[in-house]
């Protein structure tokens, strides 16, 4: 079995480009209201079923620093059960390729899709799915982002997986232009909700998602594709096109990380969801985080203003580290974020 750490470098490479603290004003992430279904899901990478139909698509992605429209559209639906969550999206690419096979090997090395989720908001034990177009499978258990130390299990599988590709157009044919390749996934919540608060479906509650979709420039040889190198035979960078936008290049800041409401309601209904005012106050409490991570004399604000509040932050300093809290003028509720980067919430 081939070893995490043996291939971190490299993927350190496409992962922590921005992984210093970044002091750019805070975005409002997307959101996102899944339904549940109203059919049986057939995974077969296409959208026939009625539930599929009736699914709003996604805002297009857009670069993940969040400053670019990418050249060619992504979306993404998504869907719930009692048994699985649903995920479909559509990517749009004149010529799909792939030549990678090997479960777990590093799937961003060619064009992919990915699927990051933080069931309980507190960016710490999440999961990060990868697809190619030969619907070969990356997927990984993180114990805390990459700037706390993270453990990563590259061994653990997301058991009952289901997954499908389809593809308008032809794989690896450089001889035509394709129109898009698709991708279907169900998601057990067996496996789901082990990082979660609670056993069940989040049914009216919502979780941290991100998407992304890694995109290379590419060469011809022999009639086949390989990623482009430049004239000293280094890789040319990747595109990074994500659903909700990081502001940094580097998906595993999770607080940055979209919101998707499981709603009750079958697929169709019309649902409306507000981001927490509670959830705004931790996007400061994250900036500031940021900033002390980056150098340990940096000093919080004092106060932040959300939605018209003033609220007073804190400090903490302690034998094994600090925490920076604030108590929410909202629901009361004690707002902390520790020195390893994990958030809490406590009812005071």
């Amino acid at each position: 079995m081939r070893s995490y750490a043996l291939v971190l470098p490299m993927v350190l490479l496409h992962l922590l480009l921005g992984a210093l603290p970044n002091l750019i004003a805070q975005r409002i992430p997307n959101s996102y209201i899944a339904h549940k279904t109203t059919d049986f899901i057939d995974i077969d990478g296409r959208d026939d079923e009625a539930s599929w139909q009736k699914a709003m698509y996604s805002t297009p992605f857009i670069d993940i620093e969040g400053e670019k429209v990418p050249k060619y559209r992504t979306r993404m639906k998504m869907l719930w059960d009692d048994g699985y969550l649903y995920i479909l999206a559509k990517l749009e690419e004149p010529h799909i390729w792939g030549n990678l096979k090997q479960r777990d090997t590093v799937v961003f090395y060619n064009n992919d899709f990915e699927v990051f989720i933080d069931p309980d908001g507190d960016t710490h034990n999440y999961y990060e799915l990868e697809l190619n177009a030969l619907n070969t499978v990356w997927d990984l258990f993180l114990t805390k982002p990459y700037r706390n130390g993270a453990t990563v299990l590259d061994s653990w599988d997301i058991q009952g997986l289901k997954s499908a590709i389809s593809i308008e157009g032809t794989l690896n044919d450089p001889s035509d232009i394709d129109d898009h390749w698709m991708v279907e996934l169900a998601i057990p919540w067996a496996v789901l909700v082990e990082a979660s608060k609670s056993n069940d479906p989040p049914q009216n509650e919502f979780w941290r998602i991100n998407f992304s979709r890694v995109n290379w420039q590419f060469d011809l040889n022999g009639g086949h594709y390989s990623r482009k190198k430049d004239e000293k035979g280094k890789y040319l960078p990747e595109y990074n096109w994500v659903w909700s936008p990081q502001g940094v290049i580097n998906m595993h800041e999770p607080e940055h990380w979209g919101y998707v409401y499981f709603s009750d309601q079958e697929v169709g209904a019309d649902v409306k969801f507000t981001i927490p005012k509670d959830e705004h106050i931790k996007w400061s409490l994250y900036r500031e985080y940021r900033k002390k991570f980056a150098n340990a004399e940096n000093r919080p604000s004092k106060n932040i203003d959300v939605s018209g509040k003033t609220i007073e932050l804190f400090t903490d300093e302690h034998q094994s580290g600090w925490n920076i809290w604030a108590i929410s003028p909202f629901s009361g509720r004690k707002l902390t974020i520790d020195h390893d980067g994990k958030f809490y919430a406590k009812e005071e």
